[in-house]
């Protein structure tokens, strides 16, 4: 019987820079491009991570030559867009044509998080909580209280904050707006996407075969080269490699310098290693920090961890296309001006490099940020000043 894998030419190297160059290029961060749209740029990188209002904001920002905040509001209000727990069990920023492809993909790993819950949910019957909760928050939108005191009258000895997150695992319950809204924002109320969208909702004809081959391809157009095992942490799914094996003729295969193999679209952007990549400013949970199981593309060894204290995760900032430190922007209790503070990893930065990051943010801060024109930028203390 023929070894198929041995009998395969050995495919090319691509070491850390190269990966973080081609990397970069998909995520836009190369350069800013003045070509995608809002919508286009959140389709494109497949989602962006939303746990908090701001961080879509500040992403698009780092991406979009031309971004204005107000356009992304206002895809949120038309529903065009819209804030749903998708990959990795969290909230991200979908097209609402995305949030019905991936919703489903991800279900079974939605369902899987209530067995944590279990001794909470004793004697309550999925099938039926998933029918109560819908037709409440198809009623009207509803923040996780109320549906916790809806839920609470079928079965009020069960433990209420399980009986809350049940129904936002078995359904794809979306953040309706004022939540998210440039400015405006709101606290957190739900409904179904269906009800938000229009259409009968329904989640099962966008699952299937199709769905998971074009998530793939998509995935390796916004954060590849990238392994099997890459593609199941950002997704946080697994047996995915029959999916690359299926799609391997189609694909370009090379290896990185652990020897671990890597798939990719053949004309997908593979710029030289040693292309300029200029300052970024990403915000806390990025998806360029978290959509790969090797993430030494983009976080040196050295500051691996070194972005989080607990449950907290700073924002950050790139310079020559690696993370190199975090940042905090907020008000100057004195001066009642925005006051941008910078923390450098390791050794201190050159003038030219301190130079580069005042401009980019500079950039940032008329572009986005949520302050008049008087700003002050500064190096020096983020991680001390929070959480002690």
């Amino acid at each position: 019987m023929t070894n198929t894998s041995a009998s395969r030419p050995a495919s090319p190297v691509l070491g850390v820079r190269a990966l973080n160059r081609a990397t970069l290029a998909r995520q836009l961060l190369l350069r800013r491009t003045g070509e995608l749209s809002v919508a286009d740029a959140v389709g494109h990188l497949v989602g962006l991570q939303a746990q908090n209002v701001k961080p879509p904001y500040y992403a698009l920002a780092a991406r979009l030559a031309d971004f204005d905040p107000r356009e992304l509001s206002t895809l949120l209000e038309t529903r065009e867009l819209v804030r749903i727990v998708t990959l990795r069990s969290t909230i991200h920023l979908h097209t609402a044509a995305d949030a019905l492809t991936l919703r489903p993909l991800v279900q079974d790993a939605r369902e899987a998080e209530l067995s944590g819950f279990r001794k909470g949910l004793v004697g309550v019957d999925p099938g039926e909580l998933a029918e109560i909760a819908r037709a409440a928050v198809e009623a009207e939108p509803r923040t996780m209280k109320q549906l916790r005191e809806v839920l609470l009258v079928r079965w009020p000895d069960a433990d209420p904050q399980s009986l809350a997150v049940a129904a936002r695992c078995l359904l794809p319950l979306v953040q309706v707006t004022p939540r998210g809204l440039w400015r405006r924002s709101g606290q957190v109320a739900l409904t179904t996407i269906g009800k938000w969208v229009g259409g009968d909702g329904s989640l099962d004809a966008a699952s299937g075969v199709g769905s998971l081959d074009d998530t793939v391809l998509r995935y390796l157009a916004a954060f590849g080269p990238a392994s099997v095992k890459d593609m199941q942490t950002w997704a946080r799914l697994t047996r995915l490699r029959a999916v690359f094996e299926r799609l391997r003729p189609r694909l370009r295969t090379f290896r990185d310098e652990n020897g671990v193999e890597l798939f990719d679209l053949p004309d997908a952007p593979r710029p030289d290693p040693d292309t300029p990549a200029p300052p970024r400013f990403l915000p806390e949970y990025d998806n360029l920090l978290l959509s790969h199981a090797d993430r030494t593309r983009v976080i040196p060894a050295a500051y691996k961890g070194r972005t989080w204290k607990g449950n907290f995760s700073y924002c950050v900032f790139l310079l020559d296309g690696f993370l190199a430190g975090v940042w905090r922007l907020e008000e100057d209790p004195r001066s009642g001006k925005a006051l941008l503070t910078i923390e450098p990893f390791g050794r201190a930065l050159g003038r030219a490099q301190r130079e580069e990051l005042v401009r980019e943010a500079e950039w940032m801060l008329t572009r986005v940020a949520e302050t008049s024109s008087s700003y002050d930028i500064r190096f020096g203390s983020v991680m001390g000043d929070i959480g002690g």
